[in-house]
């Protein structure tokens, strides 16, 4: 699959052709580093996207590279998760999958080549200390009394960590750069922590590990990256990436570049509190549709085609552009559905339709096209009966003026079938309307009888052939645009109560063969898609994608 980079703005791409036709570069290779401590979300598949459609776009590679190294946050379960939605979003990447633990050896030989040149120290500051002797961003820090041991002395510590002598937080090892430079992130940076955690990867071999920004570098340098594409919070890292790459033996320097990140209206995505949301059983694991998750994305019902092209519509700039309208998203995957999702009848709020001059052993059925502009599509039976259900929507007792449907002694056409007229309204013991009793027009079908007009077409569904299905209405988790906002205020408080909302509904036989993860428009309704879990064995469960009114597409039409 090729992804589609010259539509919208991408600053990264055209300075990367300006390099190629200088013959600047002749191969460029980026990656995407993932740290597999949480699935991935949509501010993901930007990052995704971008990386490899470049290699794409230029013939390069693109490697998968997980840069693991915090082993107490990091799980097998998230690098499988993250490999399987890299490539349900249609990419491959170069080679095997790669780790930063698989440089572990050559990091730490490195580090010990800073000790010999006295450019990195063993510190016995707590991380408190450490902390205050930093300083601040207007206030120079101040050295640790322990920055001038001597090179054997650093040595001898450094391999005592390594060997697991000394407890958690006892010693690190530190770059000895400026501590009183103006970026923060040269004031002797920590190269390593003492960790005695067993690493996914490497087991029990080490008691230390790198710090990332120490180890993100050099394992681009090591995989022979070109350009190295991060966020913008990286960019105040870049001079340390630089320092780093400048005072060791590295085989080459990749290029460190910042693209402003995707900020998303009525959505997280920080993983600490989407983490949260899963560990507190706020959702149901990080799959559930109403995250930004990719795999929760993918169980709601979205495309890989629809996320690559929304990522695509926001372009690459460094500009912080502010939040994107989520309604920028559904468009991508209402655009996407409306060419290649079959139709289907569906109530969702069934309500019983008795046709009193239809026989009750009547059968017809109506042969109606799977999508009505694909001739490819599949046609489906509908089968007509003398019991039908209908939306509680399509009818009011007491309609206003120009109300469409049905009402009492009103008219309205079933799609793909007969004119009715509704004779009388049934009500239970309580006063609620338990059934319509209607009558058909037999002369109605296909056809509008000259001198009368009807305006209504609802859908419906046979009482004695429909499907009952589980559906699951979707919305967004947080009722605010911006739910973590005030960080003195708690982002919980703004979930969305009808996040979710689950009915009982009834479907038309077609949707018998429905597998999971097959993608439908209800007709007057919505965009569903069979759940990948949950929906087999005779089950049926949907997940509302998204609805049928696109108002981000009105909103671009009129600018």
């Amino acid at each position: 699959m090729t992804t589609d980079t010259t539509s919208a703005p991408n600053f990264i791409r055209n300075q990367i052709q300006e390099e190629v036709e200088a013959g600047q570069t002749a191969r460029i290779i980026t990656r995407f580093p993932p740290e597999p401590n949480g699935f991935l979300h949509i501010g993901h598949a930007k990052s995704i996207c971008l990386n490899f459609g470049l290699a794409e776009q230029f013939g390069g590679d693109c490697h998968l590279r997980f840069d693991d190294t915090n082993p107490a946050k990091e799980e097998q379960a998230y690098i499988d998760a993250i490999k399987a939605d890299v490539s349900w979003l249609g990419f491959q990447w170069a080679g095997g999958v790669r780790f930063a633990s698989d440089y572990f050896d050559q990091l730490y030989a490195w580090a010990q080549h800073l000790v010999r040149e006295g450019k990195a120290y063993v510190d016995d500051l707590s991380p408190d200390e450490i902390r205050e002797y930093r300083g601040t961003l207007t206030e120079a820090g101040k050295p640790s009394p322990y920055r001038e041991r001597t090179p054997d002395e650093n040595l001898d510590l450094l391999e005592r960590m390594r060997t697991g002598e000394f407890a958690e937080g006892e010693k690190v090892l530190r770059a000895k750069i400026d501590m009183a430079a103006p970026n923060i992130n040269l004031r002797d940076p920590i190269l390593y922590r003492i960790r005695h955690a067993s690493h996914h990867q490497t087991g029990e071999k080490w008691k230390i590990y790198p710090s990332y920004d120490y180890a993100h570098g050099q394992s681009d340098a090591i995989e022979g990256v070109t350009h190295s594409i991060c966020t913008l919070e990286f960019e105040d890292h870049r001079p340390l990436y630089e320092w780093f790459l400048d005072n060791l033996p590295v085989p080459t320097k990749p290029r460190q570049i910042e693209f402003a990140r995707l900020n998303l209206n009525y959505t997280l995505t920080s993983k600490r509190k989407l983490k949260l949301l899963v560990d507190e059983g706020i959702v149901d694991g990080w799959d559930d549709p109403r995250l930004p998750t990719i795999s929760g994305m993918r169980r709601r019902g979205y495309t890989p085609a629809s996320i690559r092209k929304f990522c695509d519509m926001i372009g690459v700039t460094r500009a912080d552009g502010g939040l994107v309208d989520i309604a920028m998203l559904t468009h991508a995957i209402r655009s996407d559905l409306e060419d290649s999702a079959p139709r289907a009848m569906v109530v969702l709020k069934p309500l019983k339709v008795v046709l009193t001059n239809v026989p009750e052993d009547h059968e017809e059925s109506y042969a109606v096209p799977g999508h009505p502009a694909r001739e490819d599509m599949a046609v489906r039976k509908v089968p007509f009966t003398r019991e039908l259900y209908i939306d509680q929507d399509d009818f009011m007792e007491e309609p206003p003026k120009k109300y469409f449907r049905l009402a009492p002694g009103k008219e309205v056409r079933l799609r793909n079938s007969y004119v009715i007229r509704c004779d009388e309204v049934i009500k239970d013991a309580s006063g609620e309307i338990s059934e319509l009793r209607c009558s058909v027009d037999f002369d109605t079908l296909g056809k509008n009888p000259e001198g009368r007009k009807v305006k209504g077409v609802i859908h419906w569904v046979s009482a004695t052939h429909g499907l009952p299905l589980e559906v699951r209405l979707y919305d967004n988790l947080f009722q605010v645009e911006q739910p973590d906002k005030d960080r003195d205020a708690d982002f919980l408080e703004h979930l969305n109560p009808e996040s979710l909302v689950t009915v009982e509904g009834i479907g038309e036989p077609s949707l018998a063969t429905a597998t999971p993860e097959s993608r439908f428009q209800f007709e007057r309704v919505g965009y569903f898609c069979a759940d990948r879990h949950d929906s087999r064995d005779g089950r049926l469960v949907f997940n509302r994608t998204v609805g049928l009114k696109d108002s981000w597409a009105k909103i671009k039409k009129k600018g």
